[in-house]
Formats: C-alpha cells, structure tokens, sequence
C-alpha cells in the first residue's frame, strides 16, 4: 500500500467512524444565501429569551456557590454551561446573522446601526464572564435597543 493510499484510508476511515457515531458539524440558524426568508422579530424574541436564560442561570450559580455536595456541584457546573451557551447564542445570531444579513451600507442610519448590533455582542461577553445580574440588564437593554430596526410584522 503506498503512502497516499494509506492517507486516503485513514481519512475515509475517520469521516466513515465520524458518521457512524453521529457525529455532526455545527448548523447555523439561517443560510447565508439572498433567499428573502427573514423573521428579524424573531430573532430579537429569541435573544430577549436567551438574555432572560443568562439571568436565571447566573441566579442558581449563586445561589449553589456554597454547596459542596456533588449534586449541587453537578448542578452548577450545568448552569455554568447553561449560560454560556445562552450568551453564545445571542453572539451568533448579531454576528451570523444580523450584522452579516440585515445590516447594509446604504441603510439611512447605517452608522448607528453596527455601533448598536457590537453593544449587544459586547454585553453577552461580559454576561459569560461575570456572575453579577447588571450585566444581563445591560444585555437585555442593549438588545431592546434594536427593536426599532426589527418591528413585529
């Protein structure tokens, strides 16, 4: 078996064993197509959710903080992912979706617009790194402060 065969087996040989385990590639809420299907209110309800997910979640850690029991332990640790995921999530959709979609150079108030859409991302990286429910409420209000770009239809 020459070398270039031995590669070509190794790779078909880990996709095959990446198949058959169910492994999956991360998917992403929306294409990066022009297909014109967009719920922008949506989109802001979901990060409203998420942002209210953070909040929740920052509570329970606290409020485990002084458990020791590996229940609590577990538990925490659970709510520590829990928020980060939720905070990761309103990340991606300002970045994979607005700012890559609904954002355009020739909108009226382009300008304002990414300041705006970065705030958010901001305040969502500072939800992940701090355990003090401020920071939600700036998430929250940051994110509000797009409602007028995205009005329910």
């Amino acid at each position: 078996m020459t070398k270039k065969t031995r590669k070509t087996t190794l790779l078909l040989s880990i996709l095959i064993s990446a198949f058959w385990c169910g492994a999956s590639l991360p998917a992403f809420g929306h294409c990066q197509i022009p297909c014109g299907i967009y719920d922008d209110y949506a989109r802001i309800q979901a990060m409203l959710e998420d942002a209210a997910t953070v909040k929740k979640s920052i509570r329970l850690i606290v409020e485990l903080a002084n458990k020791n029991d590996p229940q609590s332990q577990n538990q925490r640790v659970r709510w520590i992912m829990n928020k980060e995921k939720h905070a990761q999530n309103i990340i991606d959709a300002i970045s994979n979706y607005f700012l890559t979609q609904r954002v355009k150079l020739d909108q009226e108030n382009y300008p304002e617009r990414p300041v705006k859409h970065h705030t958010v991302i901001i305040s969502a990286m500072k939800t992940k790194q701090h355990l003090d429910e401020k920071y939600v409420s700036q998430l929250k209000k940051s994110i509000e402060g797009l409602m007028p770009y995205y009005p329910k239809k």
